[in-house]
């Protein structure tokens, strides 16, 4: 009905639900299982936990996560000699609210808070990224970021298939979708230049890009496969490990590729970690 009557309202109602974070109750956010015992922190509105020490490995969920969504891997992480840091980003879990305001962000307040929280908390030797989180670092390594390994799980690569889903969903036409995209890049730039076939290059023109481990999922619902293929291609020695019947979540908890992404990021770390 918007569509044929008033498209601007809807392209403002688009615009709302496209920067919404969803609420995740606290119970669900509970980690599963004994973690070490955490050393909490706060920088800027931004709450997070440390364990361990020695190189860091920072923890980045996506959009709607937390932190302690990859908790499955602390603890190996941990026993392998690194400090972990895990955070939630502004709008989610237990942080503030960000620019946004209460439950809205963006992809680049994802990144920045990566950024932040790393400017706080020590130089990164390694990430490991869910989802959004890992286009969020790849625009973080592209600002300047330094960091010896990265780990993608279930990356999302291309935001115009997030669009197409959402106008499938919700039934909105072509009037619609256009002012939606007009309005986002007078604010950010065209949406393909957050593709990560766009990104990498960017991240290369700057420095070498870091060792990476990509991990999905070959049914994922959520963030498509062939989005990893497609960043495989572009990142030269990366590498592709795939599961089945996973899904876009269960995926951080396979005790397999968990140990798969620990021994990836163990490879070349510092010979004396203690000193991380």
């Amino acid at each position: 009905m918007l569509e044929r009557i008033a498209p601007a309202v809807g392209v403002g109602f688009l615009n709302r639900l496209w920067f919404r974070v969803p609420a995740v109750p606290e119970q669900t956010r509970r980690p599963r299982g004994e973690l070490p015992t955490p050393t909490p922190f706060e920088v800027g509105g931004i709450r997070g936990q440390s364990y361990g020490a020695g190189p860091a490995i920072y923890l980045v969920h996506g959009w709607g996560g937390w932190g302690l969504q990859l908790a499955a891997h602390i603890q190996p992480l941990v026993d392998s000699g690194f400090r972990v840091i895990t955070y939630d980003a502004p709008s989610h879990g237990d942080s503030a609210p960000g620019r946004e305001g209460k439950g809205a962000s963006t992809l680049l307040e994802l990144a920045d808070a990566l950024k932040v929280v790393v400017a706080a908390r020590g130089p990164a030797y390694g990430v490991v990224a869910h989802s959004l989180g890992a286009p969020a670092t790849a625009l973080a390594l592209r600002d300047g970021l330094d960091v010896e390994r990265v780990v993608f799980i279930a990356t999302a690569t291309d935001f115009t298939e997030t669009l197409d889903q959402m106008q499938a969903f919700l039934g909105f036409g072509p009037r619609i979708r256009a002012g939606f995209l007009r309005r986002f890049e007078a604010r950010f730039g065209p949406m393909d230049s957050f593709r990560m076939d766009s990104v990498i290059p960017s991240i290369a023109s700057r420095r070498p890009l870091p060792p990476l481990l990509l991990v999905h999922d070959r049914s994922d619902p959520e963030t498509s496969y062939q989005g990893s293929v497609d960043v495989l291609a572009h990142w030269p020695g990366a590498r592709l490990e795939t599961s089945e019947g996973l899904g876009h979540r269960r995926v951080l908890r396979d005790p397999d590729l968990v140990k798969k992404a620990v021994v990836f990021l163990a490879e070349r770390a510092p010979a004396d970690r203690r000193s991380g």
